[in-house]
C-alpha cells in the first residue's frame, strides 16, 4: 500500500539503503557460524558468494568498534526522528533498525544461552538457519517493497515501526 501520496524513485533508493545495516550484520553472523563449521555458509559453500559484493562494506563495518551502534544511532536521530524527510524514507529506516535488533536478539541468545549450554548441535545449527534465513527473506521482501515504491508489511515489526514514525 501507498500511504501518504507516492514516492519518486530517489525516494525508493533512500527507503531500500538502510536494510543494508540488517544485511551486513546476518552475513558477519553466517560467516562467523561458517567458521566453526556451523550453518548455511558453511553446509552450502556457494551462499558465500553473498558476501563478495559487500565485503568492502563488511570490512568498513566491522574495523571500527562500536559500528554498529554509531549507524544505529545516527539512523534513529537524523532520519527516523526528522520529520522534514519523507514517511516513506522513515518507515523504512525505522523497519531496518528494528530488523537488526531482531537479528541481534538472536546473536545473544545463540551465542550466550543456546552455544554454551546445549553446544554445536542439530538443534542450534537449526535456530542458527531459521534466523538467518529469516532475516534475509525479511530483508528481501522489504527491499522488493520499497523498490516497488509500496510499505512492506511485516505483522508486528511494521505496527511497531508505525507507532515510532508519526
Amino acid at each position: 500500500m501507498t500511504w501518504r501520496g507516492t514516492t519518486t524513485a530517489q525516494e525508493r533508493f533512500f527507503g531500500a539503503l538502510p536494510y543494508l545495516l540488517p544485511l551486513i550484520e546476518v552475513c558477519i553472523l553466517a560467516f562467523v557460524f561458517a567458521m566453526r563449521g556451523i550453518g548455511l555458509f558453511a553446509e552450502i559453500p556457494a551462499t558465500q558468494l553473498i558476501l563478495v559484493p559487500l565485503m568492502p562494506l563488511i570490512r568498513l563495518y566491522t574495523s571500527f568498534p562500536f559500528a554498529g551502534l554509531i549507524v544505529f544511532i545516527a539512523l534513529l536521530a537524523l532520519v527516523v526522528r526528522n520529520t522534514n524527510i519523507s514517511h516513506f524514507i522513515r518507515f523504512n529506516t525505522m523497519q531496518a533498525i528494528l530488523l537488526d535488533i531482531v537479528l541481534i536478539l538472536g546473536q545473544i541468545i545463540l551465542n550466550m544461552v543456546l552455544v554454551p549450554i546445549l553446544g554445536t548441535n542439530f538443534i542450534i545449527e537449526t535456530v542458527l538457519n531459521v534466523v538467518v534465513l529469516g532475516i534475509f527473506l525479511a530483508i528481501g521482501y522489504c527491499v522488493v517493497q520499497t523498490v516497488r515504491g509500496q510499505y512492506a508489511e511485516i505483522p508486528t515489526l511494521s505496527e511497531a515501526v508505525y507507532m515510532q514514525v508519526r
